[in-house]
């Protein structure tokens, strides 16, 4: 297995710009500033590439402005430069004062902050008041970075608190940056009723900047007819599947099981299933050597997802491996970045996981949010008290087959269990992830037309974080956030409460933080305030990167348990409510209105 490195996406990866704005007044007060200026932003740039990575896995590339910015002529040159060079998120430094709407970036879509250096010498803060004031002004929210220690003038180290600011901007900057002009690709229509598989195109456009490209399902059926799909790669792809992906214990009763002559048929289709979905999305090279240009472009997909049930698992092999495989860090190709692909079409759970995906650059598990057990119930069904992170009651947290098989949690970080980023995954951990997942044949009873599942259990250990976004008419999108972890069950009580559902499906027993109060006050409580059926998993607790994303994406967040010191949002909110930020941000939301319009 060898690791691969692409970002197959039409479209440059966006880089950081940094403005180092100074003041502007010449004969002596420039040019006393213009090293420890320049020399401000070089530190920001240096510590922001070698902290931040691309999806690809490469550092991300920062660039700084051709001089200090003293007026509005050298911004207007820094803008046409930051143009030329793709700059998709902007960083504007200072020690000094300057001339706050005279330097400010004017850029209505860029994601923007400022820090503002906390130094006695200059009034490096009343600058940063000064253009948060302007930006407020003008409707251009911008975050606001200051230290929390006075440093002296020549320091040239960047505090831990300010380090904390400045990464927790950038990477939902970036995150806002790369979904820019790409394509959500729904394949299929609505599933089964489901509200989140009602793909509502103008929250994609207005919201995210994306478009919706739509294909019917046949599409897939037809390019396995019409063999339109590297018929090399597929021998090799069903080789390499048939060794490392192992059938599972059949759960349907004798008279419905199949023979092996018809799995073996199921097999081929879903591993076809698997290559065009992938080819859908971002293009493949081969097809345009085999003669089919037109579908080799695909769809330039950052996500998507696969309507399945019914129209198509009634009489064709259901989406299972296809959506485990694509969203998994690796296959027959070797290691490498995971897609973002929804079960059942749920586009809004997809967004979800594009967010925490570009936030980290791991894989994320898709999954229902399916019972809530109280200890009172886990001891009544199993006979045994629930301790440790579980103590307070359980999530089980199962979906029908389609989870990523990273969230095995056959990773590992120091010691314990995780879910990394493709470059830092061996070779070892991802033939680990394949041997703790079997797949099951699936329950003719749900998909009469076959297929198989991932069936695993995830180990405990792993820091998560659970999001999800909801549509309210007149309201718009709201995102909910839960941070917790995943935890281990006794052999026999996971046994015992897995086989009163389906257990041939993937399970991650999730234990969301509690805090006593809100939605938060117990388990419960957290389960009977989730918006919907589904819920998106992260490696991590991101709940902090998630809520200053939201900002940036005028998404307000309804129930999350961060802590209050963590939170980062554009300076402006604290103007629609300091003394009560979860009304400021729905407020602030509304005011701004969509980032797109």
């Amino acid at each position: 297995m060898t690791t691969q490195n692409p970002f197959p996406l039409i479209g440059s990866l966006p880089k950081i710009g940094i403005r180092p704005t100074i003041d502007g007044r010449r004969k002596g007060v420039r040019e006393s500033l213009e090293g420890q200026v320049m020399m401000m932003a070089k530190n920001a740039a240096k510590f922001l590439s070698a902290n931040l990575r691309y999806p690809n896995g490469q550092p991300v590339e920062c660039v700084i402005a051709d001089s200090c910015i003293g007026g509005v002529a050298e911004s207007a040159a820094c803008a046409e430069k930051f143009a030329r060079e793709g700059v998709g998120v902007s960083l504007t430094v200072t020690p000094c004062w300057c001339y706050g709407s005279e330097t400010m970036d004017m850029d209505p879509l860029m994601p923007k902050a400022v820090w503002g250096f906390n130094g006695t010498e200059r009034p490096g803060a009343v600058y940063l008041a000064a253009v948060l004031a302007g930006h407020n002004m003008k409707g251009l929210p911008a975050f606001g970075i200051y230290g929390r220690d006075v440093q002296n003038a020549g320091d040239s180290t960047i505090p831990a608190d300010v380090q904390e600011k400045l990464l927790r901007f950038a990477r939902a900057g970036l995150a806002v940056a790369i979904m820019r002009g790409k394509s959500y690709l729904s394949i299929g229509g609505v599933s089964m009723g489901i509200a989140g598989s009602i793909v509502e195109q103008s929250f994609f456009e207005s919201f995210l900047g994306m478009r919706v490209e739509c294909v019917d399902m046949t599409e897939i059926l037809r390019r396995v007819e019409e063999k339109i799909y590297d018929e090399q790669e597929f021998t090799r792809a069903y080789a390499w599947t048939r060794k490392h992906c192992i059938e599972g214990k059949d759960w349907n009763p004798p008279k419905l099981r199949r023979d092996a002559k018809l799995k073996d048929k199921e097999w081929e289709m879903v591993v076809k299933m698997t290559m065009i979905a992938r080819d859908l999305m971002v293009g493949n090279p081969r097809l345009a050597q085999l003669g089919f240009g037109e579908e080799a472009l695909g769809h330039n997909a950052i996500a998507g997802g696969f309507q399945g049930q019914r129209h198509w698992t009634d009489h064709l092999p259901n989406g299972d491996f296809m959506e485990a495989m694509l969203t998994s860090s690796f296959d027959w190709n070797g290691i490498r970045p995971p897609m973002m692909f929804a079960t059942e079409n749920d586009c809004l759970n997809g967004a979800c996981m594009l967010f925490s995906y570009l936030l980290t650059n791991t894989a994320q598990i898709f999954a229902d949010v399916r019972t809530y057990w109280s200890p009172e119930s886990v001891k009544r069904a199993t006979g045994v008290k629930l301790t440790g992170k579980a103590a307070g009651g359980l999530l089980h947290l199962i979906n029908s087959g389609a989870a990523t098989l990273d969230g095995s949690g056959q990773q590992s970080r120091n010691g314990k269990p995780a879910m990394k980023p493709f470059w830092e995954i061996s070779e070892a951990e991802a033939a680990k992830c394949l041997k703790a997942t079997s797949w099951p044949p699936a329950i003719y009873e749900y998909f009469r037309g076959g297929g198989f599942s991932s069936c695993y259990l995830s180990k405990g250990g792993m820091p998560m974080t659970m999001s999800r976004i909801s549509l309210v008419k007149g309201l718009g999108p709201a995102l909910q956030i839960a941070e917790g972890w995943s935890v281990d069950l006794p052999a026999k009580v996971h046994q015992a409460l897995d086989e009163r559902t389906n257990p041939s499906w993937p399970t991650t027993w999730f234990a969301p933080n509690v805090t006593g109060s809100g939605a938060f006050r117990d388990v419960y409580t957290v389960m009977n305030n989730w918006s919907a059926n589904h819920g998106s998993i992260s490696y991590g607790h991101v709940g902090a990167d998630l809520i200053s994303l939201a900002s940036m994406l005028r998404i307000p967040v309804a129930m999350h348990n961060v802590a209050e010191e963590k939170i980062f949002r554009p300076s402006s909110w604290n103007l629609f409510g300091a003394l009560e930020p979860q009304a400021a941000d729905y407020r602030a939301c509304a005011n701004f209105g969509p980032a797109y319009g």
